[in-house]
């Protein structure tokens, strides 16, 4: 037996986009009448029909949910905000009378053969997705093979992003690191610098468009500065630390405050300087808070809950056509900014 055609094999047929399949077979109103008769046309003619378990929490008939357990990193700080998810995902689908299963994967690949390994022997129903990133096959896989799935993390750069087959929960961002930098500026500090992630990092690019909005509206710093209160680093307490040297070294020390896009840089940053500057990391760790270390807290209890509601309401891990629902396919959750006094906090030169 041949292999059974995709939604991609569809797409090819009709001369569409996959998106446009997905809208036909999940939103057919919103798809202009000819343009939907030539999806159903190529549906019929391949013989297209999505696979059973996709229908299965749909339906109420599941019971498990599988999700790789993340490896764990090397300065233990940044994992424990994909474990605290774990927990809060685990316990708020334990009261819904479901069950989580933890798998582990080398890398995307693998994982991949872990959903096909899972789906084919009926062990789980849906997959819970962490850890998106640019042209993540994860996704496209799971929408091909017609499986139920939510990810934590919209998916970046794939066309994905309003695709109704591909739920999605994430935090946002972009408002937690301008929340951060606006908060520094109210307490008079102007020249606030940015250590992020190298670009191509959906998630970290996401956050320092935050930091950039909160600078160009304040105005405290020329247009032609800004790209050099920036500096790139892997996530890290040594690399953090590395970083915030040399963006000192770029201004003679005339640097106010910084945020950044982990705890991890954070701490590193605030070794390389000393107690001498304003911190505001990112994810609010365990250590950020014994450190005293400002940070935007994630609201993972709430993301928890928008996944399982994706995953077990109306939508199935699907999109059901007249939800009655605005956008209720993607959640996006507004992040917290926690302040502590701990984290030196002096006096704007």
């Amino acid at each position: 037996m041949g292999a059974q055609p995709t939604v991609s094999d569809v797409a090819v047929a009709a001369g569409v986009s996959r998106q446009t399949v997905s809208n036909v077979l999940n939103s057919p109103g919103i798809v202009r009448p000819e343009t939907r008769e030539r999806v159903e046309a190529a549906i019929r003619s391949l013989g297209y029909r999505p696979h059973a378990s996709a229908r299965r929490l749909r339906t109420q008939k599941s019971s498990t949910i599988g999700i790789r357990l993340d490896p764990l990193t090397r300065d233990g700080i940044s994992g424990s905000v994909l474990d605290r998810f774990l927990h809060a995902l685990t316990e708020q689908a334990d009261a819904l009378g479901l069950r989580v299963l933890l798998f582990t994967a080398r890398d995307p690949e693998d994982e991949i053969e872990q959903f096909r390994r899972l789906s084919d022997a009926a062990d789980v129903d849906a997959f819970v997705l962490t850890s998106t990133f640019h042209g993540d096959p994860r996704t496209e896989w799971l929408i091909e093979h017609g499986q139920s799935f939510v990810t934590f993390g919209r998916p970046w750069g794939i066309d994905d992003m309003a695709d109704p087959e591909h739920l999605w929960v994430d935090v946002d961002g972009r408002a937690g690191l301008r929340a951060a930098t606006e908060h520094l500026l109210a307490t008079g500090r102007e020249r606030i610098g940015f250590l992020g992630w190298p670009a191509g990092s959906g998630t970290g690019d996401d956050r320092r468009a935050g930091w950039l909005e909160a600078m160009r509206a304040a105005g405290t710093v020329p247009e032609d500065e800004l790209a050099a209160l920036q500096e790139e680093a892997e996530d890290g307490v040594t690399p953090g630390a590395d970083a915030m040297r040399r963006l000192s070294a770029r201004f003679g020390g005339a640097v106010d405050a910084v945020v950044c896009v982990s705890d991890s840089l954070a701490l590193g940053a605030l070794t390389a300087a000393a107690g001498r500057l304003s911190v505001i990391g990112y994810d609010d760790t365990p250590v950020a808070a014994s450190l005293g270390i400002s940070s935007v807290e994630q609201p993972l209890d709430e993301v928890a809950a928008g996944v399982l509601d994706l995953l077990t309401g109306a939508h199935g891990g699907r999109v059901q056509p007249g939800a009655g629902v605005g956008d209720a396919r993607h959640r996006l959750v507004v992040p917290h900014l926690v302040v502590r006094d701990g984290a030196p906090l002096t006096p704007p030169r």
